[in-house]
């Protein structure tokens, strides 16, 4: 494809734009995703629109393997579904090797409906259901990460009634403060994640003695968009402690899950160190006949999808210049509820050309929150069109109906074709299982 004959120019779009390799300029069809105008799609499919990478996709779970693998690591890959929940997404990550972390009755089934087996799956949260842990164990889960003395008494004993045994892992929290925001740290001795350090060693060996539970091992899961490896490498060190202590006293562990939170730079910044950390895990790892699992979700879908918006209007202020998109919080929530800042550039060519200037790009979503940020943006007019960069994750899971506004539609692009996965939401569905008692 062609480069549109301004790309040389150094504005902040730009450098967003070359640091995605999937997304293109062309000089007549402006920005592309995949080689395919995202102009086009907004024609048909109309906006919002939520738009996805099957390339990126592949190409982010084969460098997650071939990382590891040449660290002679082969770590199970268990996708963390609630970044991204759709059957398409799950049944692509599947095909690549990735089994599932899944935290509810409903993500079992989407995995399960996705071709995942159970055994390829971990079942992860705090408030697990005493019929959301029969459902897993009776078909057969791969690992159920613990999260308290208390829940383990109860895996146990569900267990039992039915004659079966449940693996499980402890869940540590290793009071190691990491991630990008407070409300997405979750390893700190105040998180509500996780069993306390120093009762866990304790809490194994009790498994070990409970009928109806095998335990295997231990995991942990520090934080969200997270660059530094040293706060894995202290949490995971000390992990590694109790690991020994048990193995020498006669208490097998023979897996470990290292979780996830690797980040993704929403700018043109540099990504998570990946080739670092895999060398750091199997350096900590040496001489030590452990299995291990890790339970991305973010960093492999999250740069595989963008939000298709079109500005409905533009207000001068003497305060500020706004931009108004047809999408906000109910489609995108991660500003308002992360102050999330999500790199937004716009997609036609004419657009593009322009020169940039302050303003404050909010949704229309009556909340002073339904705010993107402040941007450097081109001038753009009414019907002008923009893509909001790397919202594959946490986008489309999380979004609502909030002030009668329909679910976006989804397209995947695959091997240069845009297939909707997922029809815009009508007004009338907005209430079709709501009912009215009779009078």
């Amino acid at each position: 494809m062609n480069d549109a004959p301004d790309l040389a120019r150094d504005q902040p779009w730009h450098r967003l734009i070359a640091a995605r390799p999937a997304l293109a300029w062309h000089a007549m069809d402006g920005l592309c995703l995949d080689d395919v105008p995202l102009a086009g799609i907004a024609a048909r499919h109309a906006t919002p629109t939520w738009v996805y990478s099957a390339a990126t996709l592949r190409s982010r779970m084969a460098a997650l393997q071939g990382e590891f693998a040449a660290q002679g690591l082969t770590p199970a890959i268990r996708y963390a579904i609630k970044a991204n929940d759709h059957l398409a997404i799950l049944s692509l990550l599947r095909a690549g090797g990735a089994g599932a972390d899944v935290t509810s009755a409903g993500e079992f089934a989407r995995a399960a409906a996705a071709g995942i087996d159970p055994a390829a799956m971990v079942y992860s949260g705090v408030g697990k259901r005493a019929e959301e842990i029969i459902q897993a164990i009776e078909a057969g889960i791969g690992q159920i990460n613990v999260e308290s003395a208390e829940e383990l008494a109860m895996i146990a004993a569900l267990a039992r009634a039915r004659d079966r045994t449940a693996p499980v892992a402890l869940r540590i929290n290793p009071d190691v403060a990491a991630g990008g925001h407070d409300k997405i740290s979750t390893g700190r001795a105040t998180d509500k994640f996780g069993i306390a350090y120093q009762d866990t060693a304790a809490l194994y060996r009790h498994a070990a003695t409970l009928a109806g539970l095998r335990p295997v091992g231990f995991s942990t899961h520090i934080g969200s968009q997270i660059f530094e490896i040293a706060s894995y490498e202290a949490a995971y060190t000390r992990i590694l402690a109790l690991i020994d202590e048990l193995n020498a006293a006669g208490t097998p562990v023979t897996m470990f899950d290292l979780g996830g939170g690797f980040g993704i730079p929403y700018d043109d910044g540099i990504g998570f160190p990946l080739p670092a950390y895999a060398a750091m895990v199997r350096r900590i790892l040496a001489g030590r006949d452990l299995g291990i699992v890790i339970e991305p979700g973010r960093w492999l879908v999250a740069p595989a999808g963008i939000l298709l918006a079109r500005v409905t209007l533009t207000k001068a202020t003497e305060a500020d210049d706004f931009v108004i998109l047809d999408a906000g919080m109910n489609d995108l929530l991660r500003p308002a509820l992360y102050d999330a800042v999500h790199g937004i550039v716009p997609v036609g060519a004419v657009e593009a050309s322009g020169w940039p200037r302050a303003c404050e790009v909010v949704g229309p979503v009556c909340e002073s929150s339904d705010r993107f940020g402040r941007y450097d943006l081109p001038p753009l007019a009414p019907g002008a069109l923009v893509a909001v960069l790397d919202a594959g994750a946490y986008g489309a899971a999380m979004s609502s109906t909030y002030n009668g506004r329909p679910l976006a539609a989804q397209v995947l692009i695959d091997r240069g074709q845009p297939h909707v996965i997922r029809m815009r939401q009508s007004i009338e569905q907005l209430w079709r299982d709501e009912i009215i008692p009779p009078a």
